[in-house]
């Protein structure tokens, strides 16, 4: 029998390392998303309505030995730096936090999103009480997490329902994470705590948001300056040849590198999950705020690196690129969410964009599928599953994270926008 030669060549193009859901229709599948998401987050904010608390994760424990699997290590070398297990009565509940935890602002980011996908008045209504519990942060100077609590809550409420409030709230939070930055070094300290004199975390790179956000509502370039000088610091010294990036760099007094490091990572010379992913969507931001092409040709080569490095059958990397690949291996959904948002963004700015736009699309459709996302009523009220906040602290192994519904959610919002 003769076969068709085209038939041939689609059978082979469609065998890639990271096969799309190819049953699911694009409107059904994103209706059934916003159902899910909407529900499950009208839900949480209705039970924890009276609590003065936010959703962050669900309580689980672990096994020190399939920690030692994982790191590839002796127990001596991690043990001490291991949470507590959560008692029996908590585990498997919901953890919730106060407006200080540098999650804080996800929960109502993403109402906010999820509102305005739906246009869901009630949503709207939830997205303003979250958001207005974290007006103290404005005067919180102790974590470099600002951009996330803020803008992530107040920035987008800035988009969705202006008032007069909002734009102070964002300046003088944004104040706050300026005095965080030291001239000398060209960088804005991350951390308070640890061995180190001054690190820096590629997380960091998402607080820029924030100060181009204060630079647009002021017209005061400072922010602006600030957040380019880090961007640039960071680009000289978080990545390696390949493009991977470390997670922490301290810096001594005068801006020479003090050390290379993880804390989340499996080893100092490991490609976190996580991490990748703040880095491809911190310098597309940069980009886009900034027309500066050196951003963009590193988001690129970052984007190109996770491409190549994520193995994973439906894209969802393991929390480590470097770890041990299994079936028990831990997945990290929200470094998923994170790369399919800055993707989606990406593609819109890069030569080659609609490569950048296609893995993102697979990563979204197989999150969309029953294997990430949850049941309505399940899951403790969290849209996705499968997570990973710190495996070499125990913490957060395999549960929901809010910040992988909110970077779910924004790639979500984004992919409407393309796909009209």
């Amino acid at each position: 029998m003769k076969i068709n030669r085209s038939i041939i060549a689609a059978l082979l193009l469609g065998l890639v390392s990271c096969q799309k859901k190819t049953d699911m229709n694009q409107e059904s599948w994103v209706k059934e998303t916003l159902d899910v998401a909407s529900y499950q987050l009208e839900l949480t904010a209705n039970e924890l309505a009276d609590s003065a608390k936010l959703p962050r994760s669900v309580w689980a424990g672990y096994d020190i030995d399939f920690l030692t699997s994982q790191l590839e290590r002796s127990p001596d070398s991690f043990q001490k730096a291991l949470l507590p297990n959560p008692s029996v009565e908590i585990t498997g509940k919901r953890h919730l936090t106060d407006i200080y935890d540098w999650t804080s602002g996800f929960f109502p980011g993403s109402l906010w999103y999820a509102y305005e996908m739906t246009k869901n008045e009630k949503l709207k209504e939830q997205a303003i009480q979250y958001t207005n519990l974290l007006n103290p942060i404005r005067s919180f100077k102790d974590t470099h997490d600002l951009g996330f609590m803020i803008n992530c809550s107040f920035g987008n409420a800035l988009r969705l329902a202006p008032n007069d409030s909002i734009k102070s709230i964002i300046v003088e939070t944004a104040d706050n994470l300026c005095a965080r930055f030291n001239p000398e070094i060209g960088c804005i300290r991350s951390w308070d705590f640890g061995h180190w004199n001054f690190p820096v975390i590629i997380d960091n790179m998402m607080n820029l948001d924030l100060l181009f956000n204060a630079t647009r509502l002021t017209g005061d370039s400072t922010y602006y300056r600030v957040a380019v000088k880090h961007a640039q610091t960071t680009m000289k010294h978080h990545f390696r040849p390949d493009y991977t990036s470390y997670h922490v760099i301290s810096y001594n007094n005068d801006g020479t590198v003090e050390s290379k490091g993880t804390y989340q990572g499996k080893n100092d010379g490991s490609a976190w999950s996580r991490g990748q992913a703040w880095a491809v969507y911190g310098y597309t931001s940069c980009y886009c705020e900034t027309k500066d092409t050196a951003f963009l040709q590193e988001a690129t080569n970052i984007a190109d690196m996770i491409m190549k490095r994520v193995t994973t059958d439906d894209c969802i990397p393991y929390w480590d690129y470097d770890a041990p690949a299994g079936k028990s291996t831990p997945r990290d959904a929200s470094a998923a969410a994170i790369t399919a948002s800055a993707l989606l963004e990406l593609s819109t700015l890069a030569p080659e964009g609609k490569k950048y736009f296609d893995y993102a699309e697979t990563i979204l459709k197989n999150l969309s599928s029953d294997k990430y996302l949850a049941m309505k009523g399940s899951n403790q009220g969290f849209v996705l599953m499968h997570s990973t906040g710190s495996l070499p602290h125990g913490s957060e192994i395999d549960v929901p994270l809010n910040y992988a519904d909110y970077y779910y959610l924004e790639a979500l919002q984004r992919y409407r926008d393309l796909t009209k």
